[in-house]
């Protein structure tokens, strides 16, 4: 069932790229452990920027399409994320160490620190990376594009 999937995601993000004009090569992995079932990752040696957006816009609307699509031929949930050149990858380890920087700023200054407004995907990531640090604790606030976390130390609160 699991290569069925890999197949159709596959195949999907190949006929859309296609369709969009970018020569790209596109892999679907397993990913163990951080939520997601699997990654879906374009390669490609054209710029990247249209595809990318502006702090990924461009990326989350595609990832947007490619997850309607597999799930009208699939007729199943599938959780899995879209990449290009790695660029989620490396923007999710700058979140991480983001996180973990300003929860120690939080503990050091005792004091809550609110992190920009970031996209679900990204507030997610914050919490969970945060969840084990027993000095912290993280909440969401704010409305729409405009939602952010905070980050209070224990003693503070």
């Amino acid at each position: 069932m699991d290569k069925k999937i890999e197949n159709i995601i596959k195949e999907v993000a190949e006929i859309v790229l296609q369709k969009m004009g970018v020569k790209a090569d596109v892999s679907v992995d397993k990913v163990v452990g951080n939520g997601d079932d699997m990654i879906c990752s374009i390669k490609t040696k054209e710029e990247t920027g249209l595809l990318i957006g502006q702090n990924g816009e461009n990326l989350r609307a595609l990832q947007h399409l490619i997850r309607l699509l597999v799930r009208k031929k699939s007729e199943e949930f599938v959780r899995f994320v879209v990449d290009i050149n790695s660029y989620k990858s490396e923007r999710n380890a700058s979140v991480v160490d983001l996180a973990k920087e300003m929860a120690k700023k939080a503990v050091n200054e005792k004091r809550a620190v609110v992190l920009r407004p970031m996209s679900a995907y990204e507030r997610r990531l914050v919490h969970m990376t945060l969840a084990e640090n027993d000095d912290v604790k993280t909440e969401s606030f704010g409305e729409g594009e405009e939602r952010k976390v905070v980050i209070k130390s224990v003693s503070h609160i």
